[in-house]
């Protein structure tokens, strides 16, 4: 146990004048969080932080069903009513997949339109992006019918290669490439999406060397699911969202980029994701959970973007409307007419 000279303490206070050492060099201020009284300048800068915040709305995903989270829309109806309520809580992008019959991911045009048209009807400004992911048989050629029709402002590219539970999700570089240049002909906006840090790496080496894009693009970071870039802990979170985030940077100097409220991670990676400067997606497609430290599930999507206006209040970061995300990516104003 340490023992304390209580002797030697009592002479250096005497020798002290029991007073702290204080010297207010720049009398009359006695202390400025700003300036100095020795040079013109600011001291303390504001952060270079941008001031909108970009909430993205995930609906329903391609994974999860009522067995997972019994709130899980997976109905067209259940879909496009989601997707209208998070549009009127103040989302500013909305992310689209739609279901068949049975509860599973499909590349239907007609299904993608009887949620996409009303919602644009309703609200003209709004970007809806959707994934179209070709795993069956005729799905590339379904995923063309939906990029002809101009439903989409923006579709992820999967630039990866990993287990996401007990799936392998995969996508093979033709594909990628292909895949991006349909999109960019279609006039839609391609959405880098990345799971692991090596995804970024692939995409430098597929898109961006490849000069098929270039810097100031979108970026999505989809981690913490399983078989993603791991978050099983705090300490895993922040170290994993500063490395991938990093290295995109690395990639792309201007680029938008978005952190999902994936996994356990859940609303704590998009706090932090958001303090970082960084824009989030919130909803229904990345996690069942409300929060990582209890089994509480997601009630609805538009409780996600409820609580994403919360942390933006928080974090002085105005969400950003619809018509401002549009200018943050580069996408052009909207016309209100869809094709």
């Amino acid at each position: 146990m340490t023992k304390i000279n209580w002797d030697l303490v009592e002479k250096g206070l005497e020798r002290d004048g029991h007073r702290m050492i204080w010297r207010p060099y720049g009398l009359p201020t006695v202390a400025s969080p700003e300036y100095s009284a020795f040079f013109d300048g600011v001291v303390s800068p504001p952060w270079d932080v941008p001031d909108k915040l970009a909430v993205s709305a995930a609906i329903t995903g391609a994974f999860f069903t009522p067995n997972e989270n019994p709130n899980q829309p997976i109905t067209v109806e259940a879909i496009r009513d989601e997707a209208m309520a998070c549009a009127a809580a103040g989302a500013s992008t909305v992310h689209i997949h739609v279901r068949d019959d049975a509860g599973y991911n499909v590349l239907s045009p007609e299904r993608f339109a009887a949620v996409i048209e009303p919602l644009k009807e309703s609200y003209p400004s709004l970007a809806v992006d959707g994934c179209l992911v070709a795993a069956l048989k005729g799905e590339w050629e379904a995923m063309l019918k939906v990029l002809d029709a101009r439903l989409l402002d923006g579709v992820p590219i999967n630039t990866t290669a990993t287990y996401v539970g007990d799936a392998l999700f995969a996508k093979p570089m033709p594909m990628v490439l292909a895949k991006t240049r349909h999109i960019l002909e279609s006039g839609s906006l391609p959405i880098i999406a990345c799971y692991t840090d090596a995804d970024v790496n692939n995409a430098d080496r597929m898109l961006f060397r490849s000069g098929l894009m270039s810097s100031g693009s979108a970026w999505l970071i989809l981690p913490a699911l399983p078989g993603c870039s791991p978050m099983m802990s705090p300490r895993q979170m922040f170290e994993g969202l500063l490395r991938m985030s990093g290295l995109i940077y690395d990639v792309d100097p201007d680029a938008f980029v978005t952190v999902c409220a994936a996994g356990r991670a859940s609303t704590y990676l998009v706090t932090i994701a958001a303090a970082l400067g960084l824009h989030i997606r919130v909803g229904m497609e990345d996690t069942t959970w409300l929060w990582p430290h209890r089994e509480d599930k997601v009630p609805s999507n538009v409780r996600m973007v409820e609580a994403a206006h919360s942390i933006a209040e928080l974090l002085g970061r105005p969400v950003a409307t619809p018509a401002e995300y549009r200018s943050l990516v580069g996408m052009p104003v909207a016309s209100g007419k869809l094709g």
